[in-house]
């Protein structure tokens, strides 16, 4: 997420009751989780597993629970709870909205767009021209949905990220501080639900059609024209190409890469990245090829079991 105008470290620290170690007159620019960060934002790291590898991530700025040197270019805030002051940082600046409509007053909605009775449309949602919105669909403030996008009955779109940190007695919920962003000619799904980005954008791209019952948790980007049937669930900050086809019940890891054009047949679970232009089945996936070679050594292991015993 980028700040509205670049917000002084100082201030950051001020807020968040951290330490500045740098340059304690340098300026922020966005706040973002560390798989989405960039030059000028600031993430955090709590676990010495990680201390390294987000020291050398392209964050300009970094709370940390450990009093180190800062690297060239980087200003370090040290805070005990660095999770804390990152979710502080968060509620600052992408505060939670309410509304007591089913339109909110701030909601702008285009021309020829029609909305079912009973659906919601929160605070800050822009909605494009030529859209429908089924009933009891519930659009989450700060989505952004384009032109020609149809939006099925009890869709949910910008719910919270699932995202928690473990304690010894509770989880800390992390404050969802991205959006979801739908471009045109995409259609949602009855039942299905797209979660809003922990920190960047949730984006669905240009044509892609979700079934019924799909998830599709935060961060996650889809590409074009991409095809995603029933129950198919993605996992948090993946990538999917364009022109990707999901069959029903796929499973998608998180933090991986689907290439362009690739297929995934029915109840298969990807683990790992996959290559785009092939097509892919099992659990988990391998190439269909490979899985139907595969079937067929397996349907002679009867027969080779039995020679094995005569010998």
């Amino acid at each position: 997420m980028k700040f509205e105008a670049p917000i002084p470290v100082a201030a950051i620290a001020q807020l968040t009751g951290a330490e500045v170690i740098g340059n304690d007159d340098a300026v922020v620019l966005g706040i973002n989780e560390i798989h989405n960060v960039n030059l000028g934002d600031i993430t955090f790291v709590d676990h010495e597993k990680y201390y390294d590898f987000t020291l050398k991530s392209a964050a300009t700025f970094i709370l940390i629970n450990k009093k180190v040197e800062a690297p060239e270019g980087k200003t370090l805030l040290f805070h005990s709870n660095p999770f804390e002051a990152y979710s502080t940082i968060a509620k600052k600046y992408k505060p939670e909205l309410f509304s007591t409509k089913n339109i909110a007053d701030s909601a702008v909605i285009g021309s020829n767009t029609f909305i079912h009775p009973n659906a919601c449309i929160g605070e800050k949602v822009v909605i494009g021209d030529h859209c429908v919105i089924h009933a009891n669909a519930t659009i989450y403030p700060y989505t952004q949905i384009g032109n020609n996008v149809i939006i099925h009955a009890n869709a949910t779109v910008g719910a919270d990220a699932f995202y928690y940190k473990k304690q010894k007695t509770h989880y800390d919920k992390m404050h969802s501080a991205g959006r979801v962003v739908i471009a045109d000619d995409v259609e949602v799904g009855a039942g299905s639900t797209i979660d809003a980005g922990v920190s960047s954008d949730t984006f669905i791209g240009m044509g892609t059609k979700l079934d019924s019952q799909v998830h599709i948790g935060h961060d996650v980007k889809i590409g074009e024209h991409c095809i995603l049937a029933a129950q198919v669930g993605i996992a948090g900050n993946t990538k999917v190409g364009n022109g990707v086809t999901l069959y029903g019940k796929v499973a998608v890891n998180k933090n991986i890469e689907i290439g362009d054009g690739a297929v995934v047949m029915a109840m298969s679970a990807v683990p790992n990245n996959i290559e785009g232009g092939k097509t892919y089945i099992g659990y988990p996936v391998v190439e269909a090829r490979t899985f139907a070679r595969q079937v067929a050594i397996i349907k002679k292991l009867p027969e080779l079991w039995e020679k094995l015993k005569r010998l």
